[in-house]
């Protein structure tokens, strides 16, 4: 049996994270995956570090809103009708926290941690040559005309004053001003110019894993399902041999209750599916940054494998197999906003994003057994904030001075 300090469980950008900061507090760690670091989730994403993440994605609250995605035509939100039941009860939580009470409480709570997420990714990418990846440019979330603008901003805005974010409204001529190749179809759009973007998230997470791995570190292949406890230590298969420590970390993301379950915990984790696709540029045109269509709820962003394009929220089984409507609905607004050339992959991409109904994840002990902790339920900010909760939850285990205030994001605030 192979001793180490502390097990980490799932090795996306949360998990990758987490090993690190661990390991520059003097641990042993072992990073335990199925896959190879950065293949699930963590490939697929947006590649977008938010520094105004502290506005929740709601549940509509208004009939016009409920009938319209209830038609089930949406770009922006699918879902499978015979998963509705399944997914009522989390959605009614949703709701709950999406009165505008909840919302305050939420910024309140994520402001601080989101004030350090940039900052903690450059610390692991300077390290860990990953910086070439980076791209300050911002992004631009554009909307289509200007009552939806005035509609859906207002609130938001409203933080970002209070917070101190910067930001900037711009009308179609600046929009076009700073992206000539997008067509003038947004009426107006907010420029958030301290958000961080990457060329490639699987390619950064896989960076940090070359560090830990360098450093010392040992990243294997097991089943995080082989976990158990054997006297004072937890225990699991690791490449055909046994690996043990008195601390181990669930970083699993989506796949966190198939551990935790079986234990006894009932959180109420709920996925959110979603696609990408990559496509070529027509001739010479470009974009400097991510670009988010509101109303069609899709992002396009420059990668180093093309135009990637993300489509909106599906509700399914997390399990189930892909339904890649919405890129199909997506497409012809995709462009007539920007030219895009040929289609990169045969078929979209399919990843899951998982999503507590309060929008914030779990970091902490967990409360009924010794040395496990947890770390998942990023939702839409797992790639934001994997080094930042990584940091938190390795300060909780070797008992220093939380950098944040680790109360909102407490195990316990879901019994």
């Amino acid at each position: 049996m192979e001793r180490f300090d502390t097990i980490v469980l799932g090795a996306g950008i949360v998990g990758v994270a987490t090993a690190l900061n661990l390991q520059k507090r003097n641990r042993t760690v072992a990073l335990v995956d199925r896959r190879d670091p950065g293949e699930a989730t963590s490939y697929g994403n947006g590649g977008v570090i938010e520094r105004e993440g502290f506005y929740p994605i709601v549940f509509p609250r208004k009939l016009g809103a409920l009938w319209k995605y209830g038609r089930n035509q949406e770009t922006a939100l699918h879902y499978n009708r015979r998963f509705l039941p399944k997914i009522a009860p989390w959605l009614i939580r949703l709701r709950a926290g999406s009165s505008p009470r909840a919302i305050e409480d939420y910024a309140e709570a994520m402001n601080p941690i989101l004030a350090h997420a940039a900052s903690e990714h450059g610390v692991l990418a300077g390290k860990g040559r990953a910086v070439e990846f980076f791209r300050g440019t911002g992004w631009l979330k554009g909307y289509r005309s200007l009552a939806h603008f005035e509609a859906d901003t207002k609130a938001h805005l409203a933080l970002a004053e209070r917070f101190g974010v910067r930001y900037e409204i711009l009308d179609s001529h600046e929009i076009t001003d700073l992206e000539p190749d997008l067509a003038p179809v947004f009426a107006r759009a907010v420029f958030w110019p301290d958000t961080v973007s990457v060329a490639s998230p699987g390619g950064v997470t896989k960076a940090y894993a070359r560090l830990f791995e360098a450093m010392g570190g040992t990243i294997g292949h097991g089943d995080a399902l082989s976990l158990r406890r054997e006297n004072d230590l937890w225990v699991v298969e690791l490449d055909g041999r046994t690996a043990s420590a008195p601390d181990v970390v669930v970083t699993l993301g989506p796949w966190a209750m198939d551990l935790l379950r079986p234990l006894g915990y009932r959180y109420p984790l709920a996925v959110k599916r979603g696609y990408h696709l990559h496509f070529k540029p027509r001739g010479d045109a470009a974009l400097e940054r991510p670009v988010v269509d509101v109303a069609h709820g899709y992002l396009l962003t420059p990668m180093r494998q093309g135009y990637r394009i993300t489509s909106g929220i599906e509700f399914d089984d997390r399990d189930a197999p892909p339904t890649p409507v919405q890129i199909d609905r997506i497409l012809p607004q995709v462009r007539a906003l920007f030219p895009l050339g040929d289609q990169i992959e045969a078929e979209p991409w399919m990843g899951s994003r998982p999503c507590l109904p309060d929008s914030m994840p779990i970091v902490g002990p967990a409360p009924r057994h010794p040395g496990l902790w947890l770390n998942f339920g990023h939702g839409h900010l797992g790639f934001t904030l994997g080094p930042a909760t990584g940091r938190l939850v390795a300060e909780l285990i070797t008992r220093e001075m939380p950098f944040v205030d680790p109360a909102p994001f407490s195990p316990l605030r879901f019994r």
